[in-house]
């Protein structure tokens, strides 16, 4: 039987947890063995000075354990974090907590901004991690001592597991039965729940395409509202820089130090964004999608989508389109 500690914060999203412990309950009800011992012992543990965890929907949950009653010598075998709270004083207590519990437990794993914690306690330093789209470099300025990776859904780095946003926290736990009781009851579950037990087109998160806009009004920011009007214009940073002024190195200075990203990526991102939205609001042919967006056609097209998210652009419409398309 696998020891299984989920700590929940106050003012989460409360569906992680519960999700979290359906599945592994799950896991109980179809592979009970001869003498009835189940496959996982599943416990919930908060913060609060009480025993009841407020959801950011307004719905409550009602915890197994207080987390300062829980000695952090105690072994178990997975601690998840699901997320990192919503004031300073609950995540110093979790941090504080975790680093005391990590090094009895056979495995440690986190939900979404849950890795923010983690990092705090050092137990991600010069490993691979992971969390959601909204706070990857936050994360990585934070803790550049991470090897912070965005796209994957979950990942793992030796006993430590991170995941993505929200439900990648079920990914997650479907990889972890199937680490801890194999392949055919993974499965299983997924099948009796009908999830994927890996989802179709890559593990990835799909972050909302925003592009960067320049801190202050000016010639750069004049620029790239004129690079999203003329997507099919030469973007090419000398043409760029010549509509400024500027020679190449000094434009390259300038737009990166004003955006964050260089000009040659801010296109890049411009493309992939207006063709993403049009794949999901218009009917448009894959060639005329390529056309109006720059990248010449859907040879170009597909290569930038299976390279930047690992989808094809036929794969990204059936996913995200418009029930009513345009």
């Amino acid at each position: 039987m696998k020891r299984f500690l989920i700590i929940v914060p106050d003012g989460s999203m409360l569906f992680e947890a519960a999700g979290i412990a359906d599945i592994l309950m799950q896991a109980n009800r179809l592979h009970a063995d001869e003498t009835q011992q189940p496959r996982y012992r599943v416990s919930i543990a908060t913060t609060q000075p009480h025993q009841v965890i407020h959801g950011q929907s307004g719905l409550n949950l009602l915890a197994d354990f207080r987390l300062p009653e829980l000695d952090p010598r105690e072994p178990w075998d997975t601690i998840m974090i699901t997320g990192r709270g919503t004031n300073e004083e609950e995540g110093t207590a979790v941090v504080d907590w975790l680093r005391l519990a990590a090094p009895h437990a056979d495995r440690v794993a986190s939900i979404c901004g849950g890795a923010m914690l983690l990092a705090e306690t050092g137990l991600l330093d010069c490993r691979r991690a992971t969390t959601h789209w909204r706070l990857l470099e936050t994360m990585q300025s934070r803790f550049p001592m991470v090897k912070v990776e965005s796209g994957p859904l979950y990942i793992q780095d030796g006993p430590i597991w991170t995941s993505g946003g929200v439900s990648s926290g079920f990914d997650l736990t479907l990889a972890l039965v199937e680490e801890d009781y194999g392949f055919t009851l993974a499965r299983d579950v997924a099948q009796d729940l009908v999830m994927y037990l890996r989802r179709p087109g890559g593990q990835l998160q799909f972050s909302r395409y925003h592009l960067q806009q320049a801190e202050s009004i000016g010639p750069v920011s004049e620029l790239q509202s004129w690079i999203l009007e003329n997507l099919t214009a030469d973007l090419s940073v000398e043409k760029l820089a010549e509509r400024v002024a500027m020679s190449p190195r000094n434009f390259t200075r300038v737009f990166t130090r004003e955006t964050g990203v260089p000009p040659a990526r801010y296109v890049a991102e411009a493309r992939l964004a207006a063709a993403r939205h049009r794949l999901e609001q218009t009917c448009e042919t894959l060639e005329s999608v390529a056309a109006a967006t720059g990248f010449g056609n859907s040879i170009n097209l597909r290569r930038i989508f299976e390279r930047q998210l690992h989808l094809t652009p036929g794969e990204y419409r059936q996913r995200f389109h418009c029930r009513k398309m345009a």
